[in-house]
């Protein structure tokens, strides 16, 4: 079991991901859609992972 302390460092870690498979989706979907396609899947993992963490969180904070 990880501390409070260390999911909240992985939320950002996480967090700072997404967003940047985010970006890089939106700077290649009008030349590669295959690309832009992974990135935004990546983008949304990254997003579900966080969200895991944030009620991981809320649980043990309770």
């Amino acid at each position: 079991m990880k501390t409070i302390q260390e999911l909240k460092t992985r939320i950002q870690e996480l967090s700072k991901q997404a967003v940047e498979f985010s970006r890089k989706a939106s700077e290649v979907c009008l030349t590669d859609r295959q690309q832009a396609k992974y990135f935004r899947q990546q983008a949304r993992e990254a997003s579900k992972r966080t969200q895991v963490l944030i009620q991981e969180v809320k649980r043990q904070e309770v």
